[in-house]
């Protein structure tokens, strides 16, 4: 629980990582917007950007904590990933449009975890086309939406762990644990993909950060009705 006490603590100026458990719909942006604005700080930023549909972890980062960004931006992430098979979106995820689709025949568990298994350790992943990987001083998402498609190259990331949580199909729920720059959307596609039926993804909760957990995540609404003294 958040109070005076724990929020006068923070010194938003020396510098603070902030562990915030960042609500759906929010915008990473959004997030850094209110809490700069509220608390009238001058420097403020994030490590690692969660989608709007995303919720979880997101470390928010003030004052002189805002130089040792890379060092945050570089630790492993966990995240706890629902996928529904049988379908691709333009977007890799639930906020897209429905591109293709499929029936999905009943695999068994079995199956469905050896795939997992085969994405484990070190691979080349090609990022999703709606990204903000930069193509000539563009973000590809703001090409992608003028319809111009341009195609990633192919980017070297590493799956820790990918379990299979539950399975409930045509969606299937995983945890995966992963290195920096590993788009989850793209996962998505490729487990569908090596399945041979597509997937997209329809929620994403990321839970670690590095030693940083949601169990000890604040939450943004309390946080964000404090005031310093």
């Amino acid at each position: 629980m958040i109070n005076e006490r724990t929020l006068n603590n923070f010194d938003f100026e020396a510098g603070e990582v902030i562990n915030i458990n960042k609500p759906k719909g929010w915008t990473s942006f959004d997030v850094v917007n209110k809490i700069r604005r509220h608390f009238k700080i001058k420097k403020v930023g994030h490590a690692g950007t969660l989608d709007p549909f995303a919720t979880g972890v997101l470390l928010i980062l003030t004052g002189k904590s805002t130089k040792k960004a890379k060092d945050f931006l570089a630790l492993d992430k966990q995240y706890l990933a629902e996928i529904e098979l049988g379908k691709v979106t333009d977007t890799l995820d639930i906020e897209g449009r429905v591109i293709s689709q499929q029936p999905v025949k009943h695999f068994s568990e079995i199956e469905i975890a050896a795939v997992c298994e085969e994405f484990v350790g070190e691979s080349e992943q090609i990022p999703p086309l709606f990204s903000a990987i930069k193509y000539r001083g563009k973000k590809l998402y703001q090409l992608a939406r003028r319809g111009e498609m341009v195609q990633p190259q192919p980017r070297k990331i590493t799956i820790y762990e990918l379990r299979l949580v539950e399975v409930n199909l045509p969606k299937i729920v995983v945890e995966v644990t992963c290195s920096k720059g590993t788009y989850i959307r793209a996962l998505a596609r490729d487990i569908g993909e090596k399945l041979g039926v597509g997937g997209y993804l329809r929620s994403l909760i990321r839970t670690r950060v590095g030693t940083f957990h949601i169990s000890e995540s604040l939450n943004l609404t309390e946080f964000l009705t404090l005031k310093q003294a």
